[in-house]
């Protein structure tokens, strides 16, 4: 039997057929770590993702960076993980961050998860919002600059929210989708692994730093994947991944997690 580990590309701008697409089927793949990415090409019409490119430029010199021992992460835009101990403070930076891309009419997130819904059979797929009214942001914008590399690590909002009374630590599964906008010259390949945390893996943890030390995954199979601008994908991200170190012209990127909160795959709900 085949012990490859490799990504499933669909080209919907090509020969792959839409209403052939067995949405639960790729979802269970994903959520089961039988997938490690699913490739979506030509799933955005090129006018609407070249009209988003060219509206997200100007604000690159909004973007904010949070600096580890042994890494860094440069975005436009909020994301939860940094804020887990003062949610409130996230969704603060998250009104401001949806009020700013929106103001440049920047709405990739909200195209890509009505593609996504479309094409997988969703039944919906709309940001989170809190009880209370707490609303989740819709995306981050991700910059990668020459000679960065996001470390090792894995995103698990299950476990990460526990405790925090957050909606988000309700969920039963946890993805992420990530639309290329401008791939670096070299490097800045996913690299994914057949491998998800366990409470022992904290030994492996880099103190002070981001993610874990590589030993983490020994042994494990591996993907490796360089996007395509245009590309959309989709992965497990509580599997062990990193973003190899980029060379040249930034690797930029559009990003959201999603997840269900049952097994029936049929509503999503996102957030950053």
């Amino acid at each position: 039997m085949s012990t490859a580990w490799n990504p499933v590309i669909l080209r919907l701008d090509r020969t792959d057929d839409r209403a052939d697409v067995d949405g639960a089927a790729l979802l269970k793949g994903l959520v089961d770590g039988d997938i490690p990415v699913l490739v979506l090409r030509g799933l955005l019409p090129a006018p609407v993702f070249a009209a988003n490119r060219d509206r997200i430029v100007p604000l690159f010199d909004q973007a904010a960076t949070t600096r580890y021992a042994n890494g860094s992460l440069t975005t436009i835009g909020p994301y939860l993980a940094k804020h887990l101990g003062d949610p409130q403070a996230y969704f603060a930076e998250a009104a401001r961050a949806e009020a700013l891309t929106a103001s440049v009419g920047f709405d990739l997130a909200a195209r890509t998860r009505a593609a996504l819904a479309e094409l997988l059979g969703l039944r919906s797929f709309e940001p989170t919002v809190e009880p209370d009214g707490r609303r989740y942001a819709e995306q981050n914008v991700r910059i990668y600059q020459d000679a960065v590399r996001t470390p090792l690590h894995n995103d698990n909002m299950m476990r990460d929210a526990a405790g925090t009374g957050l909606l988000l630590a309700e969920l039963s599964y946890h993805l992420s989708c990530v639309v290329c906008i401008q791939e670096c010259d070299e490097g800045g390949e996913l690299e994914i692994h057949h491998r998800v945390w366990q409470s022992s893996d904290e030994d492996y943890k880099v103190i002070g730093g981001l993610g874990y030390d590589d030993a983490v995954v020994a042994g494990a199979r591996s993907c490796r994947f360089k996007p395509e601008a245009g590309d959309v994908y989709l992965l497990n991200p509580t599997q062990y991944h990193s973003i190899e170190r980029v060379g040249g012209q930034d690797r930029v990127t559009m990003g959201f997690f999603f997840g269900f909160f049952d097994s029936a795959l049929t509503d999503a709900s996102s957030w950053v």
